[in-house]
């Protein structure tokens, strides 16, 4: 079972690690079809640097949040791949609206819109469980 980094596991990353997950992630919220205003507060960048990491090649300067945030997606990206067979249901699945008590008919995606943490995480428990993971 995979998890996601903890703290002090992030302090650890290499910045080319770092920037392979920062370009990885970048490519799954596109795909999941996140506009670049939805992507920086997923993410907990400003807008300039988001742009700064998004268009250009460079080494990242992450902050240990964005990190933790880079984890978390990463692994909803992994658990979504483990549960659908098919890319329609691998990137389509966080636009979708679900009916679970957690999201109440919203789409995970429109949960985690807003850049807030919690949310983050409780979307990523909740997809994971969905794979039989679990924190």
């Amino acid at each position: 079972m995979n998890k996601p980094l903890t703290i002090s596991a992030a302090d650890q990353i290499s910045p080319e690690v770092a920037t392979i997950g920062l370009k990885t992630v970048f490519n799954i919220l596109d795909r999941w079809g996140c506009s670049p205003d939805t992507a920086w507060h997923i993410l907990g960048m400003k807008k300039s640097t988001y742009y700064k990491n998004k268009d250009k090649a460079h080494t990242p300067k992450l902050s240990r949040d964005q990190i933790e945030r880079i984890s978390y997606i990463l692994n909803i990206h992994a658990a979504l791949r483990v549960v659908f067979d098919n890319p329609t249901n691998v990137y389509g699945f966080m636009s979708m609206q679900n009916f679970n008590p957690f999201f109440n008919g919203s789409a995970p995606l429109e949960i985690i819109a807003n850049g807030n943490f919690g949310a983050l995480y409780e979307t990523f428990k909740r997809i994971d469980s969905l794979r039989g993971g679990g924190l």
